[in-house]
């Protein structure tokens, strides 16, 4: 028993009966369960409940035991101050400011069915692809999941990104340039390149940026890559990143991405060349992305993105690949950017000057084709069938911040599965 299932059970009424009465055996009728409240004070505010003739209106605090509330030094709190009532799942101890106060202490632990507690405890304990994988139904997926769960994952971002365009000085393009940064690292070297990104003054990208070659030298050099030049070219790059160093007071970072469980196309030497490439090519990057339009627009654009032609025969420094071709972004990783870095962006800036804008960005993903991954697969096998990215997009969303960490009593699904135990 968790405080957090105690007030699912009163707030959804699964009580087995609600014929009330104290620990000190006087009849309460619950007239009205309150509203819950997620944040600071009571857990439940506004509610009504009668003790012989008064009827009581204000608010109720839940407690897995009655000695929580000490443990929990409310006392005093004046949060707490209208108080009516005292939910708890075992009464052990007598708080003499409840007698003081008159305040009575309704123990639950006689009207909850077990067969509950059992089904919720099988969900904490079970190490499956999901707590809920034996008895999971698509039918238990609530009408508009998908909708309203990449909401907030997009939400989320939103918050993010709020906080580091304060941090850019409301410089859009200067926030894409870490995002992108961010995305184009994937999962292994994604905070990395993100990190290399903040530690560039924006401006300084803006004067070279027309330069694949002084771009490339700018984030190999960061990355500490340039130090011993391994043949011409790396000579070159070393010899460009020592005079833009000098130039603009680059600091000293090295960021050191990592290539080890990296398919040779994702090697961040690849992708940073790529970033370069895609900064040297296109100039006000940000406008670009957001006014566009279709989505189409963006993928020529990303479509033409492709690593130097050093790059067309190495894969890393100094070593030449059997094979020659060039090294273009591919389909699959175009579609990340957009999962994750562009449609959200998107979603960020046109939230507050378009009231259609949640709508539109919904019908952008499901233009998108479904991501195929791991995580996925097994979606697949439990029953889920995905069309487009909207739905990858947002079970790959809630895998991670529900079925991972266990939150089980804040997820639809297992809203439904316990609603119908």
């Amino acid at each position: 028993m968790n405080e957090a299932l105690l007030q699912y059970l009163w707030k959804y009424k699964k009580l087995k009966f609600f014929d009330f009465r104290s620990t000190e055996n006087v009849p309460i009728e619950v007239l009205d369960f309150g509203e819950w409240n997620q944040n600071s004070g009571p857990d439940f505010s506004m509610a009504k409940i009668k003790i012989g003739s008064v009827t009581w209106v204000g608010n109720i605090e839940m407690h897995v035991k009655s000695s929580d509330w000490l443990q929990h030094q409310h006392s005093g709190n004046p949060e707490f101050e209208n108080l009516i009532l005292h939910v708890v799942f075992h009464h052990d101890v007598e708080i003499p400011e409840f007698i003081e106060r008159k305040i009575p202490t309704l123990e639950l632990k006689n009207y909850i069915d077990e067969n509950l507690l059992w089904k919720y405890a099988a969900l904490q304990e079970k190490e499956n692809f999901i707590p809920c994988e034996n008895i999971f139904s698509p039918s238990f997926v609530p009408f508009q999941f998908a909708e309203e769960t990449l909401l907030k994952k997009l939400d989320d971002k939103s918050e993010i990104y709020s906080l580091h365009l304060k941090q850019n000085k409301n410089d859009y393009e200067a926030l894409l340039f870490q995002q992108l940064s961010y995305a184009f690292g994937l999962k292994i070297n994604a905070e990395i390149f993100q990190n290399l990104a903040c530690s560039i003054d924006f401006n300084t990208l803006r004067k070279i940026g027309k330069s694949h070659f002084s771009l490339e030298a700018l984030l190999f050099g960061l990355c500490g890559w340039l130090s011993r030049p391994t043949d011409e070219m790396t000579e070159k790059w070393s010899q460009e990143f020592q005079f833009l160093k000098s130039k603009f007071s680059l600091p000293q970072v090295n960021s050191h991405p990592k290539f080890s469980k990296l398919h040779p196309q994702n090697f961040p030497t690849l992708r940073l060349s790529q970033l370069a490439n895609l900064y040297s090519s296109e100039q006000n990057l940000f406008s670009t992305f957001i006014h566009s339009g279709e989505l189409n627009e963006v993928f020529k654009i990303l479509k033409k993105v492709k690593a130097s032609s050093y790059w067309d025969h190495h894969f890393v420094f100094g070593k030449s690949a059997e094979k020659k071709y060039p090294k273009f972004l591919s389909d699959s990783f175009i579609h990340i950017l957009l999962y994750n870095c562009i449609l959200p962006i998107r979603y960020f800036f046109m939230k507050n000057h378009d009231e259609d804008a949640a709508e539109n960005i919904l019908k952008q993903y499901e233009t998108l084709p479904p991501e195929k991954n791991s995580i996925i697969t097994k979606w697949k096998k439990l029953g889920i069938d995905f069309e487009n990215g909207l739905q990858t997009q947002a079970f790959l969303y809630h895998y991670k911040n529900f079925c991972k960490n266990k939150k089980c009593l804040t997820c639809g699904i297992g809203f439904q599965l316990l609603k119908n135990a």
